[in-house]
């Protein structure tokens, strides 16, 4: 009786995922809706966070990832494309992929945005077969609300990590185990 509720909680999550995960899920996003959808994004949180809005004018390049699909249960993964933006213009675009294990269910989209402020962060993302986040340079993960403090004086990581536009149930929000890589559209 016990798998049963469990079960039919998932599958509630299932059709409650519908409601919020876009139905054109199955075709491949092109290069103008990425970028679209990357900067469109950028300007939300902008609006939302100051904190945002000043490292986006000291950053060498900011890496958006407007809808990030996150599920599972036991085994877990994430996946989604993004564009690196460079002087306000698309430079670029990546996919982030995660495989995760243990403690988990649900499933939720969110977005995130890198926000690189150095030359050594921006040669991390051009490395050939990827790079894992966690591994390189040092990451910072802002909180929206209290990310108030944060100034072009008091910025000092290599790269300054956003969540927004969080939709879904699911445990936790994290970066480490992601995967990065450069693709072509």
């Amino acid at each position: 009786m016990r798998y049963f509720h469990l079960i039919a909680i998932l599958v509630a999550l299932a059709i409650a995922g519908g409601i919020f995960i876009s139905p054109n899920l199955a075709r491949a996003a092109s290069a103008a809706d990425i970028s679209r959808d990357a900067q469109s994004a950028l300007k939300t949180l902008y609006a939302q966070s100051a904190a945002a809005r000043t490292l986006g004018e000291k950053a060498k390049g900011i890496l958006v990832f407007p809808g990030i699909i996150k599920g599972g249960f036991l085994a877990g993964g994430q996946f989604g494309e993004g564009a690196l933006i460079k002087d306000g213009k698309t430079a670029g675009y990546y996919n982030t992929v995660q495989g995760s294990f243990g403690l988990q269910a649900g499933i939720q989209k969110y977005g995130y945005a890198l926000f690189l402020m150095t030359d050594s962060a921006m040669k991390w993302i051009d490395k050939s077969d990827g790079w894992e986040i966690g591994v390189g340079p040092s990451i910072v993960v802002m909180d929206i609300g209290a990310a108030t403090s944060a100034t072009t004086t008091t910025v000092q990581a290599e790269i300054y990590a956003f969540f927004f536009d969080q939709k879904g149930l699911m445990g936790g929000l994290g970066l480490a185990g992601t995967k990065v890589t450069k693709i072509n559209k």
